[in-house]
């Protein structure tokens, strides 16, 4: 492959496609990905299906077929959902099983309307989980205070986990702690912990949006934060997965519950394309490609080269300093992102319901 975007294999940086549609599937668009860019895996998002859904893009016999068999909206959320993540997981099972289990994964998350309400989680992510079952579906949880026992309970009852909406370093340590106490329940249950993956998804380009807004118009850290923030979260990442504890569980089987790059589109035009590729490339991470990134990426845009979220992390600190210096207080960014990101969420997933209503009256009619 000579694709940019396969080259961030080289690097030890796994591409995943942050798009899932049955267009895609049945058009061969993702098997191309696959072959051809060396895409390693997929997320999905309501969103996504809202606009495929509104388009008549491939699910109208379905919805007619859940009209038919009675099921509520919601219900057909979940039957159109569930069928795109096993066609998709059949699609990445050989990058699955040419990995040793170690990627080719597809996530699908819980219902956003859940994100206050750790029991309610838990049951969701344990039944979305065993109705899907398949060996390379990932279970998006996300990172609110509410979320975080969840995330352990989950792994420790052997679900594979992706834990979203992570912004700041406070709450990617609590991920952490998380995943390795969900392992080390499951060690102590007779589990095995080579059947668990799990990656941190930490927001990127969203916190240069809401930093940039607070600061003065030209000031020297606006297009700073989002790549210093994520790059002290792979230092994090590489201190916490290491030593005694974490030895103990790799000799168990355990894999690294790896950094995933989210949201790594560009919003600024003033912003290289890529920016948010080129400068977060380093070993066991993984960047979610949205179309904007990927149709970049083919033309050539940005530079790519190895490990370019190790450089500078004296750099980064200093940055996230000298927000301070400035005025920002940016515990207060990542906190306003997180419920900007539950709600916005929260609102996909309604508009995805109220979407298929319409779209089924339609075809049903």
């Amino acid at each position: 492959m000579t694709s940019a975007i396969a080259r961030l294999n080289d690097f030890g940086q796994s591409p995943w496609y942050d798009n899932l549609s049955r267009p895609l599937l049945t058009g061969g668009g993702l098997a191309a990905l696959v072959n051809d860019d060396g895409i390693r895996g997929v997320t999905s998002n309501p969103t996504i299906l809202d606009k495929a859904i509104d388009a008549g893009e491939g699910y109208d016999d379905q919805l007619v077929q859940c009209a038919h068999d009675g099921l509520s909206i919601e219900d057909t959320y979940w039957a159109v959902v569930v069928d795109d993540i096993i066609a998709a997981t059949e699609a990445l099972e050989p990058v699955h099983t040419a990995t040793g289990g170690g990627d080719g994964f597809v996530s699908v998350e819980v219902s956003p309307e859940l994100a206050h309400d750790t029991d309610g989680t838990i049951a969701s992510a344990k039944s979305l989980f065993a109705r899907v079952d398949r060996p390379n579906v990932l279970i998006k949880i996300p990172a609110t205070l509410e979320g975080i026992p969840a995330i352990e309970e989950s792994i420790a009852s052997g679900v594979r986990v992706n834990v979203t909406l992570i912004f700041s370093l406070a709450r990617h340590e609590l991920v952490i702690e998380a995943y390795l106490k969900g392992l080390e329940r499951l060690a102590a249950s007779g589990g095995d912990l080579s059947s668990i993956a799990s990656v941190a998804s930490f927001f990127v380009s969203r916190v240069d949006t809401e930093t940039d807004r607070r600061l003065p118009e030209g000031h020297a850290l606006r297009g700073k934060a989002a790549v210093a923030n994520a790059r002290l979260a792979y230092q994090l990442f590489r201190e916490r997965f290491t030593g005694p504890r974490w030895e103990t569980l790799a000799a168990k089987g355990a894999r690294l519950q790896r950094p995933l790059w989210a949201s790594t589109s560009t919003k600024n035009p003033a912003y290289p394309s890529t920016l948010y590729v080129d400068e977060l490339i380093g070993p066991d991470t993984v960047n979610t490609l949205a179309p904007p990134s990927i149709d970049a990426l083919h033309n050539g845009e940005g530079h790519q080269r190895a490990d370019t979220v190790t450089e500078d992390v004296e750099g980064s600190l200093h940055v996230i300093r000298g927000l301070a210096d400035a005025g920002v207080d940016f515990d207060d960014v990542t906190n306003t992102l997180e419920q900007e990101g539950v709600a916005s969420f929260s609102d996909s997933f309604r508009d995805a319901l109220n979407t298929i209503e319409k779209r089924r009256a339609e075809v049903t009619s």
